[in-house]
């Protein structure tokens, strides 16, 4: 069992869909209104049927409260490091302090390079998201004099100067499954944010994978635990029972609570593009989850 010990977050992963054209922000502000802690949306700048992610989140922040926001994950070959940097320090401190930032390497490379990008191997994007990771982190440290230099393969910043700061510590989420890219996201991240539905083995698959992210994490000195483990998730509540999130929310919670406890999963994002089923999440599975979580924790503490 693997449990890491971080308070339990959930919240919703909705696809920034252009029609019908409120939908994506209406879902948000359903997530805020419910008390999760959590709207992220998808990010895919070369997909003309959906929103572009930073313009959502913006708008969305203005029409919500207390929700953090998050892209998930960036698409980091069609946006270069300098603005995102920029974008989520701006938005950050215009939000009072609730954006985190989801960073993926990019996947759809056809796509990607249609619309400019530059396409590169499993491998040079790896390379490309730590220089750009490295780029972000310096451009947010604005009491460090002296600007910026990070000469990269992929990525050059020559004395840009440093700032906007964010209003809080901005959290770097990677979407990660292999193990360099794991072994980076133990090194560097703040976050690791996958998706159930790749993991090709199930939720099993989570164990061998954190094993990878805590080896990173150990070769430069970090604990393990500077990790959070988040999951996107989907499922459907049934009276069925049928397996793995298809049941009633007594099933879904207890469900749930295992993965934190044996997998040390701490955030569950739930792809929802309804209202109902994004209140029962909060209403009903986030607050037992809680409770199971922190029983387990006080009978292993004695």
């Amino acid at each position: 069992m693997t449990d890491y010990g971080h308070d339990l977050l959930f919240g919703t992963f909705i696809t920034p869909t252009a029609q019908p054209a409120m939908q994506a922000v209406e879902l948000a502000v359903v997530s805020d209104r419910a008390g999760l802690d959590l709207v992220t949306f998808q990010d895919h700048p070369y997909q003309p049927r959906f929103y572009d992610t930073w313009t959502l989140l913006s708008y969305a922040a203005a029409r919500t409260t207390n929700v953090r926001l998050a892209p998930n994950v960036i698409n980091l070959p069609l946006r270069m490091p300098s603005i995102i940097a920029r974008s989520a320090a701006s938005l950050d401190l215009l939000s009072g302090g609730r954006v985190e930032l989801g960073i993926g390497t990019g996947a759809f490379w056809d796509a990607i390079e249609a619309m400019g990008g530059r396409r590169l191997t499993p491998g040079q994007s790896i390379e490309a998201l730590e220089e750009a990771i490295t780029i972000i982190r310096d451009l947010w440290a604005a009491d460090i004099r002296g600007g910026v230099r990070v000469s990269g393969e992929y990525y050059q910043v020559v004395g840009a100067k440093r700032g906007p700061a964010p209003a809080h510590p901005i959290g770097i989420w990677v979407g990660a499954y292999k193990p360099r890219l794991l072994g980076l996201t133990g090194r560097l991240g703040d976050g690791w944010l996958p998706s159930q539905a790749y993991l090709k083995g199930g939720i099993a698959d989570l164990r061998e994978m954190n094993q990878h992210i805590d080896e990173g994490a150990l070769s430069v000195g970090r604990e393990p635990s500077a990790v959070r483990r988040m999951l996107n998730i989907s499922g459907r509540f049934s009276r069925a029972g049928a397996g793995f999130l298809d049941g009633m929310p007594k099933q879904w919670a207890e469900q749930l609570a295992a993965v934190t406890l044996e997998y040390g999963i701490s955030a569950f994002i739930l792809g929802a593009e309804d209202a109902g089923t994004i209140e029962l999440f909060a209403a009903e599975v986030a607050p037992a989850v809680r409770e199971l979580v922190a029983a387990e924790r006080a009978r292993q503490s004695v």
